[in-house]
């Protein structure tokens, strides 16, 4: 019990375990990549007296889960998917997440605890489709909570999750692959919850980056990232917003529609700002 559960700790830190068949620890499964690092963290588990709590410390605060992510030509093709642990992983976050961190930046995420299921933002007409069932859209605060709160029918999933690779609910499933494909870059430029997001942390750029279109950039990109950008990216973040501006000003209808995506009403105070 103790290996199985560490290593899905391990999993959910560098995106593969230690036994990279966690759904399979028999003879039929992949055999550790690591095999006394296995067992000693699932004896330290046992020794922590099932302290979860205190093996998530243990591991962010390895030397190996703090390594840097950067990695050499030379490196990448000895070991694409860092099975020898040589660098700290470089992951994207779980659907869930993905949607909670965009919420969490824009300041719209509601952190409550506990109640019923909420119904978010949802593409029209996908339960009438498909089950003949009306989906009734949540108001307020059910539109921000975090997605460990969003209803599911089922057999139909949120599409937003599984745009993002969640799983389906119909069966358990302990690992799934990652995808890149163009419907998730669809998702994060047209999802309503992404474009309200978008919007709302604009509105934050603008009241607590300061009075220089710089500072805002930075103070946004930091909110999102967690670092200062680089150089490279502080030029190209400027380039954007004189080419959006420009497009935005020569087009305001555009600029008005944009505004009204999403129930959050924007801030009318910033009018004197645009």
């Amino acid at each position: 019990t103790s290996r199985v559960t560490v290593n899905r700790f391990w999993q959910r830190y560098f995106g593969y375990g230690i036994v990279r068949t966690p759904e399979d620890f028999g003879s039929q499964g992949e055999w550790p990549s690591h095999p006394q690092l296995l067992d000693w963290l699932a004896t330290e588990f046992i020794r922590l007296q099932w302290d979860m709590k205190a093996m998530h410390r243990l591991i962010v605060t390895s030397a190996t889960y703090r390594q840097s992510a950067l990695a050499s030509a030379e490196m990448l093709k000895r070991d694409p998917e860092n099975r020898l642990l040589a660098r700290a992983p470089r992951l994207r976050l779980p659907a869930q997440v993905v949607r909670d961190q965009a919420l969490f930046a824009s300041g719209l995420l509601v952190e409550k605890f506990g109640g019923q299921p909420v119904k978010p933002y949802m593409p029209p007409k996908i339960w009438s489709a498909l089950s003949g069932k009306k989906y009734a859209r949540g108001k307020g605060a059910d539109l921000y909570r975090r997605s460990l709160y969003t209803y599911w029918l089922r057999t139909i999933p949120p599409p937003l999750m599984l745009a993002f690779d969640s799983a389906d609910r119909e069966s358990c499933t302990v690992r799934k692959d990652k995808t890149n494909t163009p419907l998730q870059a669809l998702t994060l430029m047209n999802n309503i919850t992404f474009v309200e997001s978008a919007r709302l942390l604009a509105e934050r750029m603008i009241k607590e980056g300061g009075e220089e279109a710089s500072s805002r950039l930075e103070f946004g990109f930091r909110v999102v990232t967690s670092r200062r950008p680089s150089e490279r990216e502080a030029k190209l973040l400027a380039e954007s917003l004189q080419t959006f501006t420009a497009i935005y000003q020569e087009d305001q209808p555009s600029a008005k529609a944009l505004l009204v995506i999403g129930e959050k009403k924007r801030d009318e105070s910033l009018v004197a700002q645009e």
